[in-house]
C-alpha cells in the first residue's frame, strides 16, 4: 500500500505578502502586488511594471552574515525554506538527515547574479568577479543552499520545466514520500527575474502586459482586454511529510497530497498547444493518480496568465476534462494578485491552496471586469467567498509545453 503524504509547512515570499499571515490577507482582500519597476530603469522598456518583494521581512529567517553573501535567489530559497520548516514545527536536529530531501524549481535560478557579474566583468576585468559566481549561477544553487544548510542527505534536486517547474517538484517529491525513498520533503519554487538583461528578454516575447499606467490593473486573467503577464518574483516552499511521521509529532496538517499528472505538448517552446489535449490529458493523469473523479473536485486554482491564448486554451482544456460539470466549479487565478513569478508559481499557488482549504475561503481573481466569451466560467470575480472546500486541483504550464497537475485535499483520518 502506497503511503499518503501531508502538507505540514507553509512559506511564502510573494510582491503582496510575506509569510502566510500577511499573504493570505492580501489573498482575501484581493491586494495587488503589482507596481512600477523600481529595481532598474525600465523607462525605455515596452513593459514598466512588475510584481517586486519589497521590505526585509524576510532577514530574520536568514544568519545575517551569510545574507549578505548570498545572491538574490539563493537568498529568497534559504529564508522561505527556512519559513516552512518553522511554521512545520520541524527540528531537523531531531530527524534522520538522510530520509530529508529538498526539491526546488526554478525557471531562471541564478542568472540574475551572473548578469550583474558580467558587467563586473566587462568594466574592471576578470579579476573582479565573485570567485563563487560558478557555483551561485549553476540552477542546483537553489536547493543546494538548502540542503548544504540544513546538512540534509536524501534527495536534492533542482527541477526547470519552465513556469511548470515548481508544481513539477511537488509532483517529485509526493513520488519520493509515497515510494518509501524519503520521509519529508522539503519542496519549493523560486524566481527573481526583474533585472535588466532578463526582464529584456521577457520583453522580446511579445507576451508581457504593457498596462504600464495602472500596474494594480494590468494582470486580468480572463478578461477580454488581457495583454499579457505581469512578470514577479518570489518563492513558495512547502513541507511534504508522511503521514505516521507527522501524525508522530504532533504537528498542524493543511492538507493531503492525493495525485500528480504531468505530460508535454511537444508543440511549441512557448505557446500552447491549441487543442488543449495534452493539458487536458496531465488533468486527467492526475484524477486518476488521486483516484478521484472530475465531480470529485471543489475548485480549481487556474495558471491564469493573463495571456489571451493560455487563459482561452485553460477555459478549454477545463471543459474538455470536466464537461458540463466545469460551469459549476469555482476558479481563480492567484496571478491576478502577484503577477507571473515564472517557476515559483506552482508552489506560491500550492501555499494558497493549502490557506484556501484551512480556511474554508475561495481567493477571487482580481480586475475581473470585461469578461471574454470564449472564458465563460465561474472565475470568481473579484470577491472571494466562503465555501465547504474539500478538493482542490492546481494547473500549472511553461515554456517548452510542460503541463503539471496536482490534487491536494482536506485531511480525514
Amino acid at each position: 500500500m502506497k503511503r499518503r503524504v501531508v502538507i505540514t509547512g507553509l512559506g511564502v515570499i510573494a510582491p503582496n505578502g510575506i509569510g502566510k499571515e500577511e499573504f493570505w490577507d492580501a489573498l482575501v482582500n484581493g491586494r495587488s502586488g503589482i507596481g512600477r519597476i523600481t529595481r532598474f530603469d525600465a523607462s525605455t522598456y515596452p513593459s514598466q511594471i512588475a510584481g517586486e518583494v519589497n521590505g526585509d521581512s524576510f532577514d530574520a529567517y536568514i544568519d545575517q552574515k551569510k545574507l549578505r553573501k548570498l545572491d538574490r535567489v539563493c537568498q529568497f530559497s534559504l529564508a522561505c525554506a527556512n519559513m516552512a520548516i518553522e511554521d512545520s514545527n520541524l527540528s531537523i536536529e531531531k530527524e534522520d538527515r538522510n530520509r530529508i530531501g529538498v526539491i526546488v524549481g526554478t525557471m531562471f535560478g541564478g542568472l540574475g547574479i551572473a548578469e550583474i557579474q558580467h558587467s563586473i566583468f566587462l568594466e574592471k576585468g576578470y579579476k573582479r568577479i565573485n570567485p563563487f559566481l560558478q557555483l551561485a549561477t549553476y540552477p542546483s544553487a537553489c536547493s543546494s543552499i538548502v540542503a548544504v544548510e540544513l546538512q540534509l542527505n536524501g534527495p536534492s534536486e533542482t527541477i526547470f520545466t519552465g513556469c511548470a517547474s515548481s508544481n513539477t517538484a511537488i509532483g517529485n517529491s509526493f513520488e519520493y514520500i509515497r515510494e518509501d525513498k524519503a520521509d519529508i520533503m522539503i519542496v519549493g519554487g523560486v524566481d527573481v527575474p526583474i533585472t535588466p538583461f532578463i526582464f529584456a528578454s521577457l520583453c522580446q516575447l511579445r507576451l508581457v502586459s504593457k498596462r504600464n499606467d495602472t500596474p494594480l490593473k494590468a494582470s486580468r486573467p480572463f478578461n477580454i482586454d488581457r495583454d499579457g503577464i505581469v512578470i514577479s518574483e518570489g518563492a513558495g516552499f512547502l513541507i511534504l511529510e508522511e503521514l505516521e511521521h507527522a501524525l508522530k509529532r504532533n504537528t498542524s496538517i493543511y492538507a493531503e497530497v492525493v495525485g500528480y499528472g504531468g505530460t508535454c505538448d511537444g508543440y511549441h517552446l512557448s505557446a500552447p498547444l491549441p487543442n488543449g489535449t495534452q493539458a487536458a490529458r496531465a488533468m486527467t493523469l492526475a484524477l486518476k493518480d488521486a483516484g478521484l473523479q472530475p465531480t470529485d473536485i471543489d475548485y480549481i486554482n487556474a495558471h491564469g496568465t493573463s495571456t489571451p491564448f493560455n487563459d482561452k486554451t485553460e477555459t478549454l482544456v477545463i471543459k474538455k476534462v470536466f464537461g458540463d460539470y466545469a460551469y459549476n466549479i469555482p476558479i481563480s487565478s492567484t496571478k491576478s494578485m502577484i503577477g507571473h513569478p515564472q517557476g515559483a508559481s506552482g508552489t506560491i499557488e500550492m501555499v494558497a491552496c493549502s490557506l484556501m482549504l484551512q480556511n474554508k475561503y475561495l481567493h477571487p481573481t482580481i480586475n475581473y471586469e470585461n469578461p471574454d466569451p470564449e472564458c465563460d466560467l465561474n472565475y470568481i470575480p473579484n470577491e472571494g467567498y466562503s465555501c465547504e472546500v474539500n478538493t482542490i486541483l492546481s494547473n500549472s504550464s511553461g515554456f517548452g509545453g510542460y503541463n503539471a497537475v496536482s490534487v491536494i485535499r482536506r485531511y480525514i483520518c
